[in-house]
């Protein structure tokens, strides 16, 4: 995983329309890897680079307001943020202590505590998520009996709030922390990298001949914090977009990943030849250098933290990029950290509300 300091003046602490900006207006930082090339753009220019025929993967999971306040059963203030919703009708959830800025992580959680939310509602911690045989012991996420009056979506609507660390200070609505391509709620967090995108944007590229595909990958909560793999999350690779990406790559054409979400959705259902299949189920895929197959040639993403384990699917991208040229294979690694340092020097900004990656084939 990489290893860098972020400076504080590279954090975006606030959406760009905050900033004065449209969405597709953020800055786009261009790693064309197989030409050894870094070019400074905005998001709009996007139709720019790519070619008809190419095809836009993109994730359709809505984010929830998935932030609750809550107490224990000592009346302390505290908070619960719902991951991921697991089957049988219980949640994986985080139990964080309360700050007047963010909530942070706690360890204080255990079998059998009973947190108090709004409205009469309460959540039950049952065991560590995952388990790893021990009932006791600390543990970032739980599963959880959540008991509300209304169905739980409708319940979050009136009485949660987006997630958000430390990093950004103030609450923003939900909706800025939708992208134009959610149809489906079931995100912790949002899918950021489909942030930048406008509808005019989408025309644009439309019109340009670029092929749009959805899928659907529910996100967890991140690991921003303590550098955890990610979680299992739900996904759904429907049969047309199997379809459309083996159609694009058997006739030449890049697929994008709009997401690292993407890549790892896809990449469950690609098998030992590079075939995707429709499929529809839980993941635990960790896409790293020895993934064998990817399923994308290039993505578009976010800038993302030291020691996150993101780097690790990035650096497993630029080596797949770079095969397309034989100069670039041996040092696709240090075209990563380049970019990284690229995007650093020149004031680039990181997180959900931050600036734009494009990992080029």
């Amino acid at each position: 995983m990489a290893q860098f300091d972020l400076p504080a003046e590279c954090e975006a602490a606030e959406p760009p329309e905050a900033r004065g900006l449209s969405r597709d207006h953020v800055r786009l930082l261009i790693s064309d890897v197989a030409h050894e090339a870094i070019h400074h753009t905005r998001f709009d220019d996007l139709p720019r680079w790519l070619q008809p025929g190419d095809l836009l993967v993109v994730n359709t999971s809505g984010t929830l307001s998935a932030a609750l306040p809550a107490a224990n059963e000592s009346g302390e203030r505290c908070e619960l943020h719902l991951s991921t919703a697991v089957p049988g009708g219980f949640w994986a959830v985080e139990l964080r202590e309360w700050s007047p800025l963010a909530s942070r992580p706690s360890r204080r959680g255990r079998p059998g505590l009973k947190l108090h939310l709004p409205d009469g509602a309460s959540a039950m911690l049952l065991a560590p998520w995952p388990l790893d045989g021990r009932l006791e012991g600390p543990s970032r996420l739980w599963l959880a009996a959540v008991d509300a009056p209304k169905p739980l979506h409708e319940y979050l609507a009136k009485y949660g709030e987006p997630i958000r660390y430390t990093y950004v200070p103030e609450p923003w609505p939900l909706s800025m922390y939708q992208t134009i391509f959610a149809e489906e709620p079931g995100s912790a967090e949002m899918p950021s990298a489909g942030r930048p995108f406008s509808a005019g944007l989408v025309t644009r590229l439309v019109a340009r001949g670029v092929q749009i595909a959805p899928l659907l990958l529910h996100t967890g909560v991140s690991s921003l914090e303590t550098d955890e793999p990610p979680y299992d999350e739900f996904f759904r690779v429907p049969h047309d977009t199997a379809r459309r990406v083996n159609a694009a790559r058997h006739d030449g054409h890049r697929i994008v990943a709009v997401g690292t979400t993407v890549v790892r959705a896809l990449a469950t259902v690609t098998d030992p030849g590079g075939t995707v299949h429709p499929g529809e189920g839980w993941t635990s895929l960790l896409v790293g250098p020895d993934t064998p197959r990817l399923p994308v040639d290039s993505l578009i993403t976010g800038l993302h933290e030291p020691r996150a384990t993101h780097h690790s699917l990035l650096e497993r991208l630029f080596h797949e990029a770079a095969r397309r040229s034989p100069s670039a294979r041996g040092n696709a690694g240090a075209q990563l950290a380049r970019a990284y340092a690229v995007a650093r020097d020149h004031g680039y900004l990181w997180h959900e509300f931050g600036d734009a990656h494009l990992v080029l084939s």
